[in-house]
């Protein structure tokens, strides 16, 4: 079966545009800024550590001071993954 143009291209990054002359405009993706305890501005694979002890329901505790390392962003600003733990970004400082 042959491919036509119309499968390579990725149509949920358009959109019409009326104000613009009527042509078809790129949706611009938002860059979500994640921030930590102290406004901080928070990256893919950063470090940071518990600014107070937190109770952890089904594991271990944790600590003041404990560190985690290679943290992942997620799609909410206040969320930060490190390995299978969701973490709020308000208990937490960069290193």
């Amino acid at each position: 079966m042959a491919k036509n143009w119309q499968d390579n291209t990725d149509w949920d990054n358009w959109e019409w545009d009326p104000n613009d002359d009527g042509t078809w405009s790129s949706i611009q993706e938002e860059e979500i800024i994640v921030k930590d305890a102290n406004w901080n501005i928070l990256k893919e694979g950063d470090s940071v550590v518990a600014i107070k002890d937190l109770k952890v329901k089904w594991a271990k505790d944790i600590k003041r001071w404990d560190k985690f390392t290679k943290i992942r962003l997620t799609d909410d600003p206040e969320l930060i993954e490190s390995w299978k733990m969701v973490l709020r970004t308000e208990f937490f400082k960069k290193v």
